[in-house]
């Protein structure tokens, strides 16, 4: 049966009309219809669409259901670079800023255009002749991976244009986000299904974003919010200024940044900063600051670009948010060596975009210290906004029956005698691999990404595991089969053979990895490899004496003791020498040495790069990563939100290092 021109018609019909109610609904949040009304027009087009498979277009709304899943996702090259901005953090830096715009274009104050800064997953949405064609993530910058299908299902973006004239080519740049209470109430479905909560929106929607099945990214309530754009063949395109090009945007009801304003010179960029700051925690999405670009196009092409950030824009970011909330209980969690950490649980309180119900409270000395009570009203905050702590006790608001913690006898775990080492923080329990605890994060450990590399052996199935009995070492891992992993909880056939082939391919890894594997205390990656580089021999590490020790680079007596404790126990020896039988030690990477000497703390969280790549990166050119600052410290690196270790870099005058100063450093010693 072909369809006949009045069906065409009304087919067309509904598709403008159901995308002009989802503009309204999730853009504009002034719906105009009730919900029966739109599922009406949404049933009468899919009946239409299922009768008459010809009429069904790439971009009619029934398509944002979600496509057939993928096996993986294709590379997007993109024909111009998604930059990451610099940061600034405190006024000084956003005058600098300022100075070197009006220096570098000869101006005495120039316009900006300015808006908040979404924390969200940066994209590209490529539409041809009007139609969505092609979306990508940012990736590292230059190659992204196609996410097409899963875009398609986000309701504010449109799948056609919405004008007469649209131009040839063009490509919206923005962030995919969940708002708060999108996010929320996401997570109370969650908690009613017996499912997993999500730790953040920003989280997430990065989550939904890289799901390889549409139809899961499409029960998730994403959004879209455009901010530049890239490539562009219109006529129609304003050149002169990014405020009118993103007023362009809007014209075809995309979504543009709300807030976004116009300001001149110094004084208007403070002013915006502070009044979208006391704004911050009402605002329905999370941000973690706002952008500041030069409005002039022109003016933005002579000012370029410097390494992998533009000089004509910045990100001022705020300060981590905190929270006033509860402390319900203090209870104690055991990890891999044994160290019992003091955990405050918490009233629930919505902190920095996360939903805070634990906090750290490291050791009892630090409880003491903040004299931190079962009851207290308390100060909580994201430290580098990525870990809970307690900042403050409101000593003024303690209740009259607030209790002490007091740190167990015993294990509460597995009843194992707990000892504190004279001249440590630290109380232990004395269990070893017998404290189950200990032993599933032993095993986590072992397989972690920068140990072993074990992808897909995570912590629900070590618990399994553990529990079952069927691995009580790391050893163990190496023995299981196909068919015991198929037949456990969220598994099945797919999931068994690509963790059992996950463990065949970490049998061939270096003496250096499989050092830091066994977890033994004190000793990190760049200890194991400096002990992997002077012994070069498993056997050789194992038997060597506290002389033989203290000749490796950095390791004094405190470390050195540790390796020979462990060494000494003998079910730590078989197990080691069990492994060892497994392995296949592959020859270390010869590491570049323009960093040999020189230490660095990161600190905050850098745009592009993860703790763990920065730290790959400054250990392949031969330097160190230490946890804290000090006079011996060389370089700084900060990100978002760095907290403590930043104020103390300063107060010591030490060299402070953004992301893209960081990476030019690196780049500029990698082609030495």
């Amino acid at each position: 049966m072909v369809a006949t021109g009045e069906v065409r018609a009304r087919a067309k019909e509904l598709r403008a009309l159901i995308e002009r109610h989802n503009y309204l609904y999730y853009v504009q949040d002034q719906p105009v219809i009730r919900d029966h009304e739109y599922d009406q027009l949404f049933r009468e087009l899919a009946a239409i669409e299922s009768e008459f498979p010809e009429l069904r277009t790439a971009d009619s709304p029934t398509q944002r259901v979600g496509a057939a899943p993928l096996d993986t996702f294709e590379a997007v090259r993109h024909e111009i670079p998604m930059l990451s901005l610099n940061n600034a953090f405190e006024e000084a830096d956003v005058e600098g800023f300022d100075r070197r715009v009006r220096d570098a274009l000869g101006l005495a104050d120039v316009e900006y255009a300015v808006e908040p800064k979404f924390d969200g997953l940066a994209i590209s949405l490529r539409y041809k002749e009007g139609v969505f064609v092609q979306g990508a993530t940012r990736g590292d910058g230059t190659v992204g991976e196609n996410v097409t299908a899963n875009l398609r299902t986000v309701r504010t973006i449109p799948l056609r244009l919405a004008a007469r004239e649209v131009p040839d080519l063009v490509e919206v740049r923005g962030e995919v986000l969940m708002f708060k209470e999108d996010f929320l109430r996401m997570n109370r479905q969650q908690q009613e299904h017996g499912e997993k909560e999500f730790i953040n929106p920003r989280n997430a929607a990065a989550g939904a974003l890289r799901q390889l099945d549409p139809s899961v990214t499409a029960k998730r309530p994403l959004r879209f919010i455009a901010y530049a754009i890239g490539v562009a063949k219109a006529n129609d395109l304003p050149r002169d200024l990014h405020s009118r090009q993103m007023d362009y945007l809007a014209r075809f009801a995309i979504p543009v940044a709300p807030g976004r304003a116009v300001v001149r010179g110094l004084r208007g960029l403070m002013d915006y900063y502070r009044e979208i700051g006391a704004k911050r925690a009402a605002l329905p999405y999370d941000i973690d600051g706002v952008v500041y670009k030069v409005n002039d196009l022109a003016c933005q092409k002579q000012l370029g670009f410097v390494s992998r950030a533009p000089r004509f824009a910045v990100a001022h970011k705020y300060p981590a948010e905190e929270a006033v909330t509860r402390v319900l209980d203090i209870t104690v969690q055991v990890g891999r060596t044994g160290a019992l950490t003091p955990v405050a649980r918490l009233e629930p309180v919505f902190v920095g975009g996360v939903t805070l119900t634990n906090a750290t409270l490291h050791n009892e000395d630090e409880v003491r210290r903040k004299d931190v009570r079962i009851g207290d009203r308390v100060v909580v905050r994201r430290a580098g906004d990525v870990i809970p702590e307690v900042a403050r006790v409101l000593l003024e608001q303690r209740p009259g029956d607030a209790r002490e913690f007091v740190m167990p006898a015993r294990c509460p775990v597995c009843g194992g005698s707990v000892e504190r080492a004279e001249g440590e923080a630290v109380s232990r329990c004395t269990a070893g691999l017998t404290c189950p605890a200990q032993r599933k994060q032993a095993i986590l450990h072992f397989a972690s990404r920068r140990a072993m590399d074990v992808e897909g052996l995570g912590e629900k199935l070590v618990d399994q595991l553990v529990d079952k009995n069927w691995i009580r070492t790391p050893a163990d891992l190496y023995q299981l089969s196909a068919e015991q992993l198929a037949g456990l909880d969220r598994m099945g056939a797919k999931s068994a053979n690509n963790v059992m082939a996950a463990l065949e391919k970490s049998t061939h890894t270096t003496l250096a990895r499989f050092a830091h594997a066994l977890g033994i205390r004190n000793v990190g990656e760049s200890t194991a490899r400096d002990l992997a580089t002077h012994f070069g021999d498993i056997n050789a590490l194992m038997n060597a004496n506290e002389e033989d020790m203290l000749r490796v680079p950095d390791v004094g007596p405190v470390v050195a003791r540790s390796i020979l404790e462990f060494f000494a126990v003998p079910s730590n020896r078989e197990v080691v020498s069990t492994l060892a039988g497994y392995i296949r030690f592959e020859p270390e990477a010869q590491r570049h040495a323009g960093l040999a000497g020189k230490s660095f703390v990161l600190t905050g969280t850098l745009p592009n790069l993860s703790r763990e790549e920065a730290s790959m990166r400054i250990q392949a050119l031969g330097g160190k990563v230490a946890s804290s600052v000090s006079k011996k410290t060389d370089y700084v690196v900060a990100g978002m939100d760095p907290g403590s270790k930043y104020a103390k870099a300063k107060e010591l005058g030490l060299a402070i290092l953004d992301e893209d100063r960081f990476l030019h450093l690196l780049d500029n010693l990698s082609t030495q």
